[in-house]
């Protein structure tokens, strides 16, 4: 008697997982994809061409208050230094699968 019960509720937890899973990967797959480029325009500053020493000066700004060290978040910090490369030419921003 209480076997048909655990599997029918068993059953029910996978379809809800199943729907709840479907509907994030839905979600995820309608995000709309943001240029390298445009993701280093937070340290640049709207400035069109900055200096390096203007682009390290930012980043140091943004860094202290981001750290990880200091309650930030290890993503975030390490999209600032993507972002710091990219202007500074360093790579082409290809770098990360996020």
């Amino acid at each position: 008697m209480v076997l048909p019960l655990l599997a029918g509720l068993a059953v029910a937890a996978a379809a809800l997982a199943g729907r709840y899973g479907v509907q994030a990967w839905q979600a995820y797959k309608a995000r709309p994809v943001v240029p390298r480029v445009d993701q280093t325009e937070n340290l640049r500053q709207g400035q069109e061409n900055a200096s390096p020493d203007k682009v390290k000066e930012a980043h140091k700004k943004v860094m202290v208050a981001n750290h990880p060290d200091a309650g930030g978040s290890h993503y975030l910090a390490s999209k600032i230094n993507e972002a710091k490369d990219v202007l500074l030419g360093k790579t082409k921003g290809g770098g990360s699968a996020f």
